[in-house]
């Protein structure tokens, strides 16, 4: 069903992202192929964006320690993730928040670690997420783990732990939102296609792809974008304990930084390794699954189908 990734690729550039550009730019050229019918195995789509295998996302214990990882790009929903990587992969708001409750609730665990490796994501249901981790502060500590990258909508929720660690060769940062919009009303033009919209309502069909984009079309994407930026500033201000014009000023302002410097900034508490940060919390060095359902045959088949898409 190619047909089924240009609605993607649509999407893709009309929302607004807090992930890194260049990643948005990797997965935007993967669903181009795809949508010209060209198929790709689970290993070729690993290579192209960097996707974890879906075995390798799932949540374990180490004794009394919930480890929760957040790899991949980030994703409001299930579905969403499984059209923008062709798999099941990445890590779902709404499958990750049953997971984080579980491990709140469970009076087995002690603490919870959120091991994170990601380029950020959808700001879709991030801001929602980031302050249920905060709120829940109150009931466990809680450690996020930059192993090794806490990129964007992934330091909008890594920021909300008690304790934001980074491995030394870890980084942290890219604090902020954007928005692509694609112009094809020129090559359509040379090709002699012409794009007529009927529409009700004033700006139905603003920003669509095929005219130009409007100087009043661009002024209500940056405002989009604005807002969400400024929800997220504040969630990191929130987070961190700080002023917003301090994480708006500082922190980066849409750069990564390495462990050493993130720490400096104080965007991060210190500079350690996963294994140090569960030794000292107590964790057996022994991992186990948590209980989670690993991967039906269902579900796996139901991945091998998108595969073949």
């Amino acid at each position: 069903m190619p047909h089924n990734y240009q609605r993607v690729l649509r999407m893709l550039y009309s929302s607004p992202w807090a992930i890194l550009p260049e990643k948005l730019e990797e997965i935007a050229a993967f669903l181009a192929l795809k949508a010209q019918g060209i198929k790709f195995s689970e290993e070729e789509i690993q290579e192209r964006i960097g996707e974890p295998r879906a075995a390798a996302n799932q949540p374990s214990t180490r004794g009394s320690v919930a480890v929760l990882p957040i790899y991949g790009v980030i994703s409001n929903r299930i579905n969403m993730g499984a059209n923008i990587s062709g798999g099941n992969s990445g890590t779902s708001v709404q499958k990750f928040t049953q997971q984080f409750r579980a491990a709140v609730d469970d009076p087995q665990v002690s603490a919870i670690v959120l091991e994170v490796d990601s380029p950020g994501g959808s700001v879709y249901g991030v801001h929602e997420l980031s302050k249920e981790i905060h709120q829940a502060r109150k009931q466990k500590r809680i450690v996020a783990v930059a192993n090794a990258q806490m990129a964007s909508a992934a330091y909008h929720l890594g920021s909300a732990a008690d304790e934001l660690v980074v491995t030394p060769s870890g980084e942290v940062g890219s604090i902020g939102v954007y928005l692509m919009h694609q112009d094809y009303s020129a090559a359509y033009e040379a090709e002699g296609i012409k794009n007529t919209f009927i529409s009700a309502g004033k700006y139905k069909v603003e920003a669509n792809p095929y005219q130009p984009l409007t100087d009043e079309a661009k002024a209500a994407l940056q405002a989009s974008v604005d807002e969400y930026y400024s929800m997220f500033v504040k969630s990191v201000a929130r987070n961190r304990g700080v002023g917003v014009e301090d994480v708006r000023n500082g922190y980066g302002q849409g750069r990564m930084l390495t462990a050493k410097k993130a720490v400096d900034a104080g965007m991060a508490d210190r500079v350690a390794t996963l294994d140090e940060v569960l030794k000292g919390l107590g964790a057996n060095s022994k991992a186990k699954n948590s209980g989670m359902r690993s991967e039906s045959n269902e579900m796996r088949a139901r991945r091998l189908r998108l595969l073949e898409i």
